[in-house]
């Protein structure tokens, strides 16, 4: 690939994080979950709203994680990753214009939608992360999924702060209109946003070379995928140190999912207001960016896993203070606490194991990242749920958060990374290119 088609590889890639990332930031963290409390689940009482929406989200997330090595493994041997995506991408876009149909009372639907449009979500995050080792070099990759998260972060920021002037002035302009449309009219344009932005990706990122195994060539690609999952699964002790890190991040990204999908539904039930909510995710967004490219320039000085070391450890201390979070000025302080180490804790992870992964079986093991991921996103909001529904509130519930950070830390310190790059590069060895 000569450096002008790399360079807009980059670019394409990097904006599919900008498209996406309004799900992430209006229906995941923002705009959803509070309509969800004050308006689908007004029915319910506070802290069941919250509870349900957080066995939402774990549902959500399970689904996921057990369709994504299976599918991973698929896309690699066929060597369609982004046909997946463009797949995932549709199902995602549709669910969220569907949310415009969500009113007063339609809890139901609105968690019915909302598990559709975050598996099309993370779906899609499969087979694109997948494509981050093919477009980065081994001495760039860290910078690069940085540079993807700081895109994401300013524009599903952007697109928030649209939405936000829509909330807030949409009634004044439009006297007389129905208190919810604009909420969601915002749903119908984070999937606008997300649709356009994400044609970049498919114009100019290639698909990367097919590789598979000598007589695989005319297999049953399903047959094919489950073999493949079986054998990972035998020669696991091959990937020690890729596995280890899988369980490291496991375990603190309990921490930082619930942190990031609970805040905004856990400071509603506390009291703080709603402009309050949403202006400081709007900040955290901008805040995150420059921060997110920061902690890929640290990793090139200090190493990737010390930098990952300092993400966790003020995660620790985030939810620590979230149980004395009582008046705005607490939520603003943590919010911008949160932008500095969120797109770097994400990143980070993404490309280190993309480092110690064979790049022949991206799909399939970032599949399995996703079910790392996911599995997190379960436990995490699970747990944040029984402890609100057994405790009546939900302040014990952002504290419990530390045992994740603290056993992600431990689990960390046992993986050598040097080590398993050489497994990985070995493995590609093995492969042979189908075109």
């Amino acid at each position: 690939m000569d450096e002008n088609k790399k360079k807009k590889a980059v670019w394409a890639w990097t904006m599919y994080d900008w498209g996406n990332s309004a799900f992430a930031t209006t229906i995941m963290a923002t705009v959803l979950p509070v309509y969800y409390s004050s308006v689908a689940g007004s029915t319910l009482a506070p802290n069941i709203a919250t509870a349900r929406w957080g066995f939402t989200t774990s549902l959500s997330a399970l689904l996921v994680a057990l369709l994504g090595p299976i599918l991973g493994a698929i896309a690699d041997f066929k060597g369609n990753k982004k046909k997946f995506l463009a797949v995932f991408v549709g199902l995602g876009v549709t669910a969220t214009a569907l949310l415009y149909f969500v009113k007063t009372g339609d809890w139901l639907l609105a968690s019915i939608l909302y598990i559709f449009g975050n598996m099309g979500f993370s779906g899609s995050l499969v087979y694109y992360d997948a494509l981050l080792p093919h477009i980065a070099n081994a001495d760039e990759i860290d910078q690069v999924s940085s540079k993807g998260f700081a895109m994401g972060y300013i524009g599903g920021g952007l697109l928030l702060a649209i939405n936000m002037v829509m909330i807030m002035f949409g009634e004044t302009v439009f006297p007389g209109i129905d208190p919810t449309l604009m909420a969601r009219l915002c749903f119908v344009s984070v999937a606008i946003w997300w649709l356009v932005f994400s044609l970049p990706i498919f114009r100019h990122v290639s698909e990367p070379p097919r590789r598979i195994q000598e007589g695989e060539e005319d297999l049953n690609p399903i047959r094919v995928s489950f073999r493949r999952l079986g054998q990972t699964f035998k020669e696991i002790k091959n990937y020690r140190d890729l596995f280890t890190f899988l369980v490291a991040f496991f375990l603190y990204a309990n921490g930082i999912g619930t942190i990031i999908t609970m805040a905004t539904i856990y400071g509603a039930e506390i009291g703080i207001g709603q402009t309050t909510l949403i202006g400081t995710l709007l900040m955290v967004q901008f805040v995150a960016a420059p921060f997110a490219i920061g902690f890929g320039a640290l990793a090139k000085k200090i190493g990737t896993k010390k930098s990952i070391y300092i993400s966790i450890i003020i995660y620790s201390v985030i939810a620590v203070a979230g149980y004395f979070m009582s008046v705005p000025w607490h939520f603003w302080a943590l919010g911008f606490a949160v932008a500095t180490v969120q797109g770097g804790s994400q990143a980070l992870s993404r490309s280190l194991i993309g480092r110690m992964m064979p790049k022949s079986k991206s799909a399939e093991f970032y599949g399995f990242f996703s079910v790392f991921e996911k599995f997190s996103s379960i436990a995490g909001p699970f747990l944040f749920g029984i402890v609100s529904t057994l405790m009546g509130e939900s302040r014990l519930s952002i504290v419990s958060l530390v045992v994740f950070f603290i056993a992600g830390i431990i689990v960390l310190t046992k993986v050598d990374v040097e080590r398993g790059i050489k497994t990985a590069q070995t493995e590609d060895k093995q492969m042979v290119t189908v075109k």
